[in-house]
């Protein structure tokens, strides 16, 4: 046994015992995070302006600190970017994790000399879980790849500045700096191709074991490996045994990406963001949802996702949430993110202890016509019918579709598959039913005549690869948007239809 494994072994232990003891704790927890919080934040501008002294509770909180999303909090980093301290949070921000936002342009997130141990604790916390819960403990001695933004970083008003997944890179232990793939050089290579490329050459012929990134990008990388090598993944890597992701729903991709794989892997899924690591996998079960980590220095509030654009949405702690209920997740953090509306909704699984799956964003929803049909359900449909016809799903996007003369209006679904079914008709069919029974808006608009059945196009191979190229987003943490309000996305896929 090598050593590495060998001193994992314990460690992984002494983790899981610590998380589940912490899951009996989870809801005092939150509670006493609230309050540190608060304590600390008294001090900033922020603080002083919200009257923190006067605030003791959850309650006061609320009454106290409204949601905000990125455009209403862009004041106060300003402010920091100017190089003012004391702002948001004590000090200054020891980062900006960069991020494109679909309204907001780029995005500053502040990290924190105190927000930092919740972004690098938890995705170690992750695979020590997974080791203790599956005694999986030999991968540590292999070689590890998390296909990820350039760790380069640039200066924004005397704070370095980059992608999330680069600055992390920063913090891997020295421990597992000889076990990580790509070089430091290779990771900063900015296109995303030629990056792959030389990502090719440096895993190729080593033993990985573990291989991390979003689904899209995974896939790529295998594709690249399979055309170079005539090969399936595990038969390169015989000892590969992990692949963890987040960042987009899996399972559109699960059955692409095993089949290009050719054998079995266990996979872990995360829900980090710039904003802070959420929640991970902590049973090997992916039924059982995502443990929410509620003692990271994180405060967690949840919004009935239909009340968060009210002027004063109810705002639920984690001792007042309910099973099958859709949350708009807003967060208060030691990065100094006060009531701060991330743009995801989750739902919980379990309360004991609390689980939850990631349903969609707060953005990504289609409701041209009244229908407010969300991310979840459009998977849901298309993943089943894709099942049913025994044809893989590549990607998608769906976009609303008014026609120019007479006739009705409907959803367009743009789909690359991995081969196209055999009756595309009927597949269409099956996947409007399928929505359908998942959204009773839809299926009343249907009924009413307002909307006609929705209509799927098939894609060109590579389309929306071709199309992240065209826009300079491919690679990386860029992720195709699923749900369109506007034909913007659709007009730029069109040219990669296929003609009937």
């Amino acid at each position: 046994m090598k050593i590495k494994s060998f001193l994992a072994r314990p460690f992984a232990s002494y983790i899981h015992k610590q998380i589940r003891k912490g899951m009996a704790t989870a809801a005092e927890d939150q509670k006493r995070i609230l309050r540190e919080l608060v304590k600390t934040g008294r001090s900033t501008e922020f603080g002083q302006e919200h009257h923190f002294r006067e605030i003791d509770d959850h309650d006061a909180f609320r009454q106290g600190v409204p949601v905000r999303d990125y455009e209403m909090i862009r004041p106060w980093i300003e402010k920091i970017k100017e190089g003012r301290h004391n702002v948001l949070w004590k000090g200054l921000p020891i980062y900006f994790a960069k991020t494109s936002g679909t309204t907001s342009g780029v995005k500053y997130i502040p990290i924190t000399k105190d927000s930092i141990p919740n972004h690098i604790n938890t995705a170690r916390n992750a695979l020590l879980c997974y080791m203790a819960e599956t005694g999986n403990h030999l991968f540590a001695n292999g070689k590890m790849i998390f296909l990820s933004g350039s760790p380069e970083l640039e200066r924004v008003g005397g704070v370095p500045t980059g992608r999330l997944s680069g600055i992390v890179n920063h913090h891997i232990p020295s421990y597992l700096r000889k076990n990580q793939l790509p070089s430091y050089t290779t990771n900063c290579i900015e296109d995303w191709e030629t990056k792959l490329d030389k990502i090719i050459e440096e895993t190729m012929g080593q033993d990985m074991t573990l291989i991390s990134g979003i689904p899209p990008w995974m896939q790529m990388y295998f594709d690249r490996l399979i055309e170079r090598s005539g090969k399936p993944v595990k038969e390169l890597f015989p000892n590969f045994s992990i692949m963890v992701h987040g960042g987009v729903n899996f399972l559109p991709y699960r059955s692409n990406l095993m089949q290009s794989i050719g054998g079995s892997v266990d996979t872990l899924e995360t829900f980090p963001a710039s904003e802070g690591f959420f929640a991970f996998q902590d049973t090997p079960d992916h039924g059982n949802g995502l443990l929410l980590n509620t003692d990271s220095g994180i405060f967690f509030e949840f919004v009935p996702a239909q009340e968060i654009f009210h002027e004063k949405p109810t705002r639920l702690g984690l001792h007042e949430v309910k099973t099958g209920v859709n949350y708009a997740l807003v967060i208060s953090n030691n990065a100094g993110l006060w009531g701060y509306n991330i743009g995801d909704t989750v739902r919980f699984v379990s309360l004991d202890p609390y689980r939850i799956e990631v349903t969609g964003r707060i953005k990504h929803f289609i409701s041209a016509f009244g229908e407010h049909v969300i991310g979840e359900e459009v998977e849901y449909s298309l993943i089943k019918a894709a099942q049913e016809a025994g044809c893989g799903i590549v990607e998608f996007s769906v976009a609303p579709l008014i026609p120019s003369g007479d006739g009705q209006p409907c959803h367009e679904w743009f789909v690359e598959f991995e081969r196209i079914p055999d009756d595309l008709e009927q597949f269409a069919r099956q996947v409007d039913i399928n929505l359908r029974q998942k959204n009773i808006y839809y299926d009343d608009l249907l009924r009413g005549n307002i909307l006609r059945p929705l209509v799927i196009r098939p894609l060109q191979k590579n389309a929306f690869i071709s199309y992240m190229r065209s826009i300079g987003k491919l690679g990386g943490q860029n992720k195709v948007p699923r749900l369109s309000n506007d034909r913007i996305l659709a007009d730029a896929l069109s040219p990669y239809v296929i003609s009937a």
